[in-house]
């Protein structure tokens, strides 16, 4: 499986989660898949801090929750995985925006994760 579509299974895994207010069911997802589901699940207060500081204008309770677990996906890759290039980690954030998102969503979140990269190092994402 390719990590594309390790990143798809957990934004559904993760996005279920969220409109449950449960654990991410990770029963149905690649071993990849649930390791990153599970990491963000488990830092995601953390994440959305980083994230309403970055978001101007945004909190991050009031985002729509696809685009907050978007955002959250791939900061924890980017706090997580540091042998994959920045600009992947930003393009597959908005490859998973315009595909299931809104046509505007993958602006806001280029935009949102640029600005976080771009004030901080990768060590301080």
């Amino acid at each position: 499986m390719s990590s594309a579509e390790a990143r798809d299974q957990a934004l559904v895994a993760l996005y279920e989660a969220d409109q449950r207010r449960q654990d991410p069911d990770v029963a149905e997802v690649t071993r990849r898949a649930a390791e990153m589901a599970a990491g963000v699940w488990a830092e995601r207060d953390a994440l959305d801090i980083a994230l309403g500081a970055t978001a101007t204008g945004w909190r991050v309770e009031r985002m729509p929750p696809v685009d907050r677990n978007i955002l959250r996906l791939a900061l924890w890759e980017l706090r997580h995985r540091p042998g994959t290039p920045v600009a992947v980690v930003i393009s597959e954030a908005v490859r998973l925006a315009k595909t299931y998102s809104t046509a505007r969503s993958g602006g806001f979140v280029n935009g949102v994760l640029a600005r976080l990269v771009g004030e901080r190092t990768t060590e301080e994402v």
